[in-house]
């Protein structure tokens, strides 16, 4: 089919003439079509019957090339470099000789422009707009009706800084016109400020870039590729999810109208019409005007509708359903042909002019023949007409210089938008945009930044616990000191009582600094919070801690101590806090080394976007968390992790080594040790958990503080209750009662006197029965006495000695009572008076 068409319509200019014109008077060129390939731009379907068109009308303008016809001799390139050259070679070396030659597609006519300049030919391309053909070093013989792709990239500005965005994204097929085109973009947004935040290539599967721009959060997109890749681009945007009212896309202007509904199952396209059209609904397009946009005449004769008129009938009759809008490719750019052979025939006779004086003519021309080279290329850099397409002039690198025109789709069909002038920078806007959402997308997700804070509830409660705590812990200190000369207080120490009291008191305040975040401090002021977190619980805790721990130390000591050394020394208080003063001073000096090498500061914890909690598809939270932390964060903490956690083991070692021992000098060691378990279990939990769960403010917030509360009422109860309750008992300071059993005596005396008082049970009953027995003597007595009729005389030399011994304490010493009964009378038998043990 394509090779009838080609035939007919090469024919058609000589069948208006009616006879083939001498062979001495034809004008020839060569034509390089790209019609038949499968990629790339295939163009030449519709700007080889335009280019036709042209001819016919050229040749019969009678003062145009007077004497002279022109002839198109032509060949298809597919949009294939390496066969846009085979057919070059064949045009130059088969009769007869080509003055000038026209070609399309980018990448062909890079190879062909590059190679022409050899043969001292020039090169007019209709259908070429890639930016590095304006390189007049490598190409210097090519001019082009086509505007380069780079006369869109102004317009892109314009457009991004018409609309506020100041963020794109670029997807490019990999083809040097794409590739040169996305260079110059590149440079113009950074010259406007506008920040490139990705750039992903493909050669022909766009399914990994078009992922990629996902996970890159783009929004506002330009797309540089073949119409053939456009549809794969859009099929995969579908699919993911790249459109709609969040996703505006910019692709080039000069696909067809309906390129998104056009050989879909043909190019294997894994979406159906509807699919494309709904992926494809809302994006821009950027072209230059190929159309001559006012209704008037052109050079030759007819307006742009006349000539769309004849277009359409050519092409009908070669079988193209235009009556429904099925145009073949490049009918966009057919105006672009059309004028192209205007301006070959309008070089060439302002070159006859030229050649005509001084006696030469165009058929002298040879491909060595530099002069009349330069006569063509001098004639079309200063050609100038009104075509079809629109005003026709060149610049100094052969570039056409047209209008750019924006449309949008819109319910499926392109809607002009408006017009950009690049040489004057007006910008003529028609304001039929239709964005869906009723609102321009934004060009990136609107993060929030949001910062966490401890829940209020949370902070209140925490806050109201630890300010009873606080009360309850001075009214302690007041009760400590009013009853300091009890026994029961001041055989617990009431300055150690004290020192515990204010560490108490110190961790409960830090409870509040805990939750004093970014909902109540300004970001300058953090650091110092930071700072006072650290020292007030470090040494709320050595108050607290130390004092408990300098007293079961103390009991250790006593404990371990001989009963001689215990007997001559008494605990000595001032030894208690000296113990507590070692333990903050090495507090003050890691922390004051802390503040003043490596300050703790606020630091920034951010984490991944959070959907809006308005459902607004644009905008998204992104959370962030504040930390006291220092360079050598690590460093610092392992210090004083280190440092407790020695002090907690040895506490909890002594605590257990003393766990049932009592002395009266501190009454309360059993209580204390009580305590320091406690304090020890809970703090060995949560230090390693809490830096597990930093992340999670609530929850860390509320176990340390729950931890720091819990130890401190804990250990306030297990040390204070019982001496309450026993002032409250007893208010005039008797003896001990249950709730202080321990008082004055230790275990091993309990013992002992427990194990006596049994002993001086048994021997009271002993007593009693040897008084029995001594009643009875002296009952017999009495009657031996009456028997013999009067009384007995005891003499002076007989004696009966009744002797009570008792005894008390807690010594070892013999506790009870005994009897030593013995006589000296000579004239008593043995048998009349029993000889008692002398120690019963």
């Amino acid at each position: 089919m394509f090779i009838l068409f080609i035939a007919v319509t090469t024919l058609i200019p000589i069948v208006v003439r009616g006879l083939l014109p001498p062979e001495d008077n034809v004008l020839h060129i060569g034509g390089i079509f790209p019609i038949a390939g499968e990629g790339g731009w295939q163009g030449g379907q519709a700007c080889m019957p335009a280019a036709n068109l042209a001819l016919d009308d050229v040749n019969s303008q009678k003062d145009l090339l007077p004497g002279f016809t022109l002839k198109l001799h032509s060949n298809d390139s597919e949009c294939e470099p390496g066969l846009g050259a085979s057919v070059m070679y064949n045009l130059l070396y088969n009769k007869p000789q080509k003055l000038m030659l026209l070609a399309g597609c980018s990448t062909v006519c890079t190879t062909v422009a590059e190679a022409a300049k050899m043969w001292n030919l020039v090169v007019l391309c209709y259908g070429a707009s890639s930016p590095a053909l304006s390189d007049r070093n490598r190409f210097p013989t090519l001019f082009r009706t086509h505007p380069s792709a780079t006369v869109h990239n102004p317009t892109r500005i314009k457009l991004l800084q018409k609309f506020g965005w100041s963020r794109v994204a670029i997807l490019q097929q990999a083809e040097e016109v794409f590739i040169s085109t996305v260079e110059d973009l590149e440079a113009r947004c950074k010259e406007a400020g506008i920040e490139i935040v990705t750039r992903q290539s493909f050669l022909s599967d766009p399914a990994d870039a078009v992922r990629n721009l996902r996970r890159q959060d783009a929004r506002v997109i330009v797309g540089l590729f073949y119409v053939v890749a456009a549809r794969r681009v859009l099929c995969e945007l579908y699919h993911q999810k790249l459109y709609g009212k969040s996703y505006v896309w910019f692709f080039i202007g000069w696909y067809e109208d309906d390129w998104f509904e056009r050989n879909l199952d043909k190019e294997g396209i894994t979406c159906t019409k509807e699919q494309m059209r709904q992926a494809a609904e809302g994006h821009l397009t950027t072209e230059a005007l190929m159309w001559n946009q006012n209704n008037q005449k052109t050079i030759s004769g007819m307006t742009s509708e006349d000539f769309r008129q004849r277009l359409n009938d050519m092409l009908k009759a070669h079988g193209y359903d235009i009556d429904n809008n099925r145009y073949p490719e490049g009918y966009q750019e057919a105006p672009l042909a059309y004028d192209a052979v205007w301006s070959v025939a309008l070089a060439f006779n302002k070159t006859m002019e030229k050649l005509n004086r001084l006696g030469k003519s165009l058929k002298n021309f040879t491909y060595t023949d530099k002069e009349i080279a330069d006569d063509i290329y001098s004639a079309i850099n200063s050609t100038q007409f009104l075509g079809v397409s629109g005003y026709v002039a060149f610049s100094s690198q052969g570039d056409r210089i047209a209008l750019t025109q924006i449309e949008q789709v819109v319910g499926g069909t392109y809607v002009k938008l408006g017009y950009y002038d690049t040489q004057s920078d007006n910008l003529t806007w028609l304001d039929k945009e239709r964005w869906i959402g009723g609102k321009a997308p934004q060009d990136r997700t609107i993060v929030r930044r949001v910062l966490r804070t401890v829940s209020l509830p949370l902070f209140i409660c925490m806050g109201t616990v630890s300010s009873a705590g606080i009360v309850i812990a001075m009214a302690l200190i007041v009760f400590n000191s009013w009853n300091r000369h009890r026994r029961v207080i001041m055989s617990s120490h009431p300055i150690c009582n004290t020192i515990m009291l204010t560490g108490v008191i110190t961790c409960l305040v830090s409870v509040f600094l805990l939750g004093a975040d970014g909902r109540f401090v300004e970001p300058s002021e953090y650091p110092n919070i930071c700072q006072a977190r650290a020292w007030m619980l470090s040494t709320g805790f050595t108050l607290a801690f130390g004092a408990m721990f300098s007293k079961v130390w103390r009991v250790h000591r006593l404990t371990t101590k001989t009963k001689a050394d215990q007997a001559k020394k008494k605990i000595q208080p001032w030894k208690l806090y000296t113990m507590v003063s070692a333990l903050l001073t090495i507090d003050v000096i890691i922390l004051s080394a802390w503040q003043l090498l490596d300050p703790l500061q606020r630091r920034i914890e951010v984490f991944q976007l959070e959907p809006s909690l308005y459902g607004d598809d644009d905008a998204r939270i992104r959370p962030e968390l504040e930390h006291c932390e220092s360079d050598h964060n690590i460093i610092w903490l392992g210090l004083i992790y280190g440092y407790k956690g020695i002090v907690l083991v040895f506490g909890l070692f002594l605590a257990y080594e003393t766990r049932s021992i009592k002395v009266k000098q501190i009454n309360d060691s059993r209580y204390v040790g009580m305590s320091i378990y406690n304090v020890v279990v809970l703090c060995l939990i949560t230090a390693p958990v809490t830096m597990v769960i930093a992340s999670q403010q609530d929850a860390s917030f509320a176990f340390v503080a729950l931890a720091i509360i819990f130890c401190c009422f804990l250990s306030m109860a297990l040390i204070f209750v019982p001496k309450v309750i026993e002032v409250i008992r007893h208010p005039r300071d008797k003896a001990e009662s249950k709730y202080n059993p321990d008082v004055g005596i230790c275990k091993e005396d309990e013992e002992r006197y427990q194990k006596l008082l049994i002993e001086n049970d048994e021997l009271q009953k002993l007593i009693a029965a040897k008084e029995e027995k001594i009643r009875m003597l002296k009952q017999r007595l009495a009657e031996r006495d009456a028997t013999k009729g009067g009384p007995i005389n005891i003499p002076k030399d007989s004696l009966i000695v009744a002797d009570f011994v008792t005894g008390e304490g807690t010594s070892d010493s013999a506790i009870g009572g005994g009897i030593s009964i013995y006589t000296r009378s000579s004239r008593a038998s043995a048998s009349d008076f029993e000889f008692s043990e002398s120690y019963l």
